[in-house]
């Protein structure tokens, strides 16, 4: 499920690498859906409703081979929550574990300001390296008394999840919410946090998981703040494409013409994709929309230029590029880009052995990493945008690419070609 690596930051040293989330280290691509498939499961098999008969199967995909997984809703139309997912990690599981839902809503949170909207409920992650939440969506999503179900790929104790069922509760209040997280460290003092809450604010919170345990951490890593990277081959030409999909497939995503503004006060108004979850999408649109990402996947397989690929999401911006790239053909692997500053070592049983940082083309006072891209291994890489940026903002991330040795570059815009 996962192995360690040294956080570089003062709140939280240590990170549980996901070797199945599609993060910080490369996966089969439809892991990601199958991830999804076996939480959703479990999550029908804790709350003591009609057992589904899949568990078998999934865990038996997943031991042998999750490119063989074929998705199909399995969740009962009767049961209809709201489905949220943490940004920015969690963006992707939130969005697979509700595509089993035969009737749900879902969004996932934001770290990113929006100029034309506010919030309707804001959070925070004490121990992240970002740690605000904003959640950019129709006040009628959750002004109801719907069952509202939290997505992370870790809980260590909580405490977000508290956070946002307090954000939730004192607008909107109801009965029940459900917590759903790969893995589950909370020590028995953090689980009292939930019996407590639950008392307080006179609700229920079912706690889901996959793998529940205890764990402790000791001390603190002496550590540089450096992302040491392979040397790079000089006698290795690059060339860099790039493709705007609205311009091929312009019905396939819906614009929302919402601006940001980075950490500089600059605004920047090219428009967000519905279809990510951002700002609230339901499951009566996933078929259509689980044809399109099709569609596009088999568009882009056809600009392969070799038989290993890496297809990398950016950001927050992550099922998108994770459910193209599994139409894309055999030999491709997905992961994305991320906030967090992880110490880089190259030895056996560490999470991150190679390291690339670099401005955030999207807001360049934020500083973005890549991890796990070993030099000679992929013929070619497709990097997915939301949003177009320009070359000056692009090149300090192709820059560091040129590390990595891979020859064949695709940036692929969602909208707005620059």
């Amino acid at each position: 499920m996962f192995i360690m690596a040294a956080r570089i930051n003062k709140k939280r040293s240590f990170l549980f690498v996901s070797k199945v989330l599609g993060k910080h280290t490369p996966i089969e691509p439809r892991m990601g859906m199958l991830i999804g498939a076996l939480l959703a499961n479990r999550y029908l098999e804790m709350a003591d409703r009609e057992k589904t008969g899949l568990r078998e199967k999934l865990v038996s995909l997943f031991n042998n081979g999750s490119d063989r997984f074929e998705e199909q809703p399995f969740v009962d139309e009767q049961i209809n929550p709201v489905i949220i997912g943490f940004a920015e990690t969690a963006t992707a599981l939130g969005h697979a574990f509700y595509q089993f839902f035969q009737k749900a809503d879902f969004f996932h949170t934001t770290r990113e300001k929006l100029v034309e909207i506010e919030p309707v409920i804001t959070f925070e992650e004490e121990h992240s390296h970002a740690t605000s939440h904003r959640c950019y969506i129709d006040e009628s999503l959750l002004n109801n008394q719907r069952e509202v179900i939290l997505v992370d790929d870790e809980m260590t104790t909580g405490k977000t999840a508290i956070n946002i069922i307090r954000s939730i509760q004192k607008q909107f209040p109801r009965e029940r919410y459900t917590v759903v997280s790969i893995l589950d460290w909370r020590s028995e003092e953090n689980q009292l946090l939930y019996k407590e809450l639950e008392e307080e604010l006179k609700i229920t919170i079912q706690s889901v998981c996959l793998l529940k345990g205890f764990m402790k951490a000791i001390g603190s890593p002496d550590i540089e703040h450096r992302t040491p990277s392979p040397p790079r081959d000089s006698s290795v030409s690059q060339t860099v494409e790039k493709i705007v999909l609205h311009d091929i497939f312009p019905e396939h995503t819906t614009a929302f013409n919402y601006s940001s503004i980075s950490l500089e006060g600059e605004v920047k108004s090219i428009p967000y994709v519905k279809e990510t979850g951002r700002f609230g999408i339901n499951s009566e649109t996933n078929h259509k929309w689980n044809q399109s990402m099709e569609g596009v996947g088999r568009y882009l397989s056809s600009y392969r230029s070799g038989g290993s690929t890496l297809c990398l999401g950016t950001g927050e911006f992550m099922y998108m590029p994770m459910r193209i790239a599994s139409y894309m053909g055999n030999g491709v692997s997905y992961h994305s880009t991320t906030r967090s500053p992880i110490y880089v070592e190259n030895r056996q049983s560490y999470g991150a052995a190679f390291g690339l940082s670099f401005p955030n083309p999207d807001d360049w006072k934020v500083n973005q990493y890549v991890y796990n891209i070993p030099p000679n291994v992929y013929d070619d890489l497709f990097v997915f945008f939301e949003r177009a940026v320009s070359e000056e903002e692009l090149q300090p991330f192709l820059n560091e690419l040129k590390k990595t040795n891979i020859k064949d570059i695709k940036i692929v815009f969602f909208n707005g070609g620059l």
